[in-house]
């Protein structure tokens, strides 16, 4: 591929809702660019950005892809980003690099919910954006209907550029509204211009007039003319529109058929004119040294330095860390530094990707998007520079996984295999974790939903032949107790030589402490048991309280207080003394209301103001406590506490509930004293448990 400079590059990220059409959008613009001499489809399974083995199998995106599309003298950088909320990752991943964004609609949904994500994304990263909406040669798609949707949730900013024109049912042409002129697609893939229909003209109207508010709103001198019933010229509306765009003011609306590629030459056209090169964008670091502000701004004159956005590891390509280049040029076997692991990187042969494909360029300039094989220690979020010039850049803010399922390995002895192969999507997927739980003795994989974590064990089976079950995860109950009791424990043991003799009398209550396992205290006189004998009593505590008389759960919040016993001078022991304790402690702690504990989460859910009501009955039917609510924005944040046991499938409820538009987080807050029914439950189902401990 060839090099491009800084003001001859576009990086463009595709957002919008799962199935909208934007893996088939990158695809026709690909075609019409001549990467391809025939347009794969999603069905199909052969497009250029879907290339992995679970994408063409589900007929969905999981992975962001780049895309480079040469166009005339300058190059589109396309990042084809998923869909679906579970890979929501890689889209944060792919937005941090991108210099503006499509948000793709599909003409016959029409706005969904992924549509407003995409809208929050570009609001939150400021970047300029287009809107493209796709099937127009689909009968029942109405780019009326979505134009009037998007003004009625954007306002006047939304800017229609084309109108379709249908003859029988067919998508035959458009109507360009900057030049209210005609154009009708011949067989050659060129247009024909004609005078636009009179059915047309109507809705030319309309569209016209959107786009003229859509240009005064830019200055008062545009609002004062508008208003004064005068006509901006042609020059005018394009040059209002170039400086517009770029600074989010105006969004221009476009449209098409990626099946039928057309509308796609128009879209091309528009983003290299209307959408920014990276030099037009501010980029800033700090520079480690002299911790200041380093003023990268894509500036081909200053010290490299990168920014690894993503990393690509497969069994069969190997790893690939891709990367934006904030300043300089970097060129083959430079050598870089990793501030971050203090490390230095030899980049070898610079790449640019295309879908699974690497191609090998000579440099790349600031601004630009490509790819380093084989980097040791550098890992998505990191910073490249160089060691005369430290830079490091603001890491990606990537969501946190909530979700979790417990897994264990088909075939024993592969747990290694699965731990090591595990690791491996860990550095692709940031969104994933892998925690080992090993007080309830589990180890959860943590994920943005269930598809996510179900996929992720399709690619250990498929990829690095390794199968695990997942399920439900165990919930880490405790023990307590209520009142106090009074106990004496003799254990005494003949057997031969010397026996074993421990004896105490000790008192179990609350000790008000929820956050340590116990306390523990003497007052014995009279030295009924010796002083030497006080922490192997302390230490049969210590282990009695690992797994309680109730339902073998750790023991929290008890106080033990020895206050008598006696001893033996022979046989005596520290193990005897251990031995009573302990068994003290189980019977103490039977007799002192002992109760079961469960956790509890204080959860933070966002849902639109509609859904609100759905929200709050269902937290209800979770025994969720409502603590707060905040509305912002359109939006209700929902504050409530609600047990970890309620948890468990919350996240696709939810889904459910908001059409996919609610989002939650959680963290511990404390133990609460759980229900009859559930703790009966528990204790049930925890009996084969006591026995174990007994033996």
């Amino acid at each position: 591929m060839n090099v491009y400079t800084t003001d001859k590059i576009r990086n463009v990220v595709l957002l919008g809702h799962g199935g909208c059409g934007k893996t088939s959008l990158a695809e026709a613009m690909a075609y019409l660019a001549g990467l391809t001499n025939r347009m794969g489809t999603v069905t199909d399974g052969n497009t250029i950005s879907d290339y992995d083995k679970e994408e063409t199998k589900r007929q969905f995106s999981i992975h962001t892809s780049v895309i480079p599309i040469p166009w005339d003298d300058v190059k589109v950088n396309i990042l084809d980003t998923p869909g679906l909320f579970d890979f929501v990752g890689e889209v944060e991943e792919a937005v941090s690099v991108a210099d503006a964004a499509i948000i793709v609609v599909s003409g016959k949904a029409g706005i969904e919910t992924g549509t407003r994500r995409a809208w929050e994304i570009c609001e939150k990263y400021k970047l300029p954006r287009m809107i493209f909406v796709t099937e127009m040669d689909v009968d029942n798609a109405s780019f009326r209907q979505v134009v009037e949707d998007l003004q009625e949730l954007y306002g006047k900013k939304i800017a229609p550029f084309h109108l379709p024109i249908r003859e029988n049912g067919q998508f035959v042409g458009y109507v360009n509204v900057v030049q209210q002129k005609a154009k009708r697609w011949n067989d050659k893939g060129t247009v024909d211009k004609f005078d636009v229909p009179e059915y047309s003209q109507e809705n030319l109207g309309i569209c016209r007039e959107a786009l003229m508010e859509a240009v005064a709103e830019t200055s008062e001198e545009f609002m004062d003319r508008y208003f004064g019933g005068e006509e901006f010229s042609e020059d005018e509306i394009r040059q209002a529109l170039r400086v517009n765009v770029i600074d989010g003011s105006i969004v221009p609306v476009l449209m098409g058929s990626n099946v039928m590629a057309r509308g796609m030459f128009t879209l091309m056209v528009d983003i290299v004119k209307y959408f920014p090169s990276p030099d037009k964008r501010e980029c800033a670091g700090i520079n480690t040294t002299t911790n200041e502000v380093y003023q990268a701004n894509y500036d081909f004159s200053k010290p490299k330095s990168a920014y690894v956005f993503k990393t690509i590891v497969d069994p069969y390509i190997g790893k690939y860390s891709l990367i934006k280049v904030n300043s300089g040029v970097l060129k083959t076997d430079d050598v870089l530094f990793n501030y971050h692991k203090d490390c230095d990187e030899r980049t070898g042969h610079l790449y640019v990707m295309r879908g699974n494909k690497a191609e090998e360029v000579a440099e790349l300039h600031a601004g630009d998007i490509g790819a380093l094989a084989k980097l040791t220690k550098t890992v998505t979020t990191d910073s490249l520079s160089t060691r005369s010039n430290p830079v490091t850049y603001i890491r990606a803010n990537i969501s946190k996984p909530y979700v979790s399922m417990r897994y264990t390995a088909k075939t024993k002895g592969d747990e290694d295999k699965i731990s090591q192969a595990i690791q491996k999507l860990l550095m692709e997927d940031l969104t994933l974790n892998y925690v080992n739980d090993s007080e309830n003795r589990q180890t959860l994989l943590y994920g943005m939903g269930d598809q996510h974590l179900e996929i992720v064990q399709s690619v250990l089976a498929d990829k690095y032949k390794v199968e695990i079950e997942l399920k439900r995860p165990k919930v880490a109950f405790r023990e307590t107790l209520r009142k106090k009791s009074d106990v004496e424990y003799k254990y005494k043991k003949q057997s031969g030589g010397h026996g074993q003799y421990g004896h105490v009398k000790m008192t179990f209550e609350p000790s008000g402490d929820l956050d340590t396992p116990y306390v523990f205290d003497q007052c014995v006189v009279g030295g009924a048991v010796p002083k030497n004998f006080f922490p192997a009593v302390e230490k049969g505590i210590a282990e009695a309280v690992k797994s309680g008389p109730l339902a073998a759960y750790p023991v929290i919040g008890v106080k033990a207080v020895l206050y008598d016993g006696s001893y033996h001078p022979v046989d005596s022991s520290e193990m005897a003394f251990k031995v009573a304790a302990a068994q003290a402690f189980k019977k103490g702690f039977l007799e002192a209301s002992p109760v079961l504990l469960e956790p509890i989460a204080t959860l933070k859910v966002t849902v639109p103001d509609a859904y609100t009501g759905d929200v709050m009955g269902d937290l209800n039917k979770r025994r969720g406590r409502v603590m707060n609510m905040n509305a912002e924005n359109g939006y209700q944040e929902i504050t409530a506490d609600i047990p970890y046991l309620e948890l468990y499938g919350y996240n696709t409820q939810l889904r459910s509930m908001t059409s996919g538009s609610g989002n939650f987080s959680y963290e511990f807050a404390r133990y609460e004293q759980a229900p009859d029914d559930v703790a009966e439950r528990e204790i049930k189902e925890r009996a084969s448990k006591l026995v174990d401990i007994e033996e």
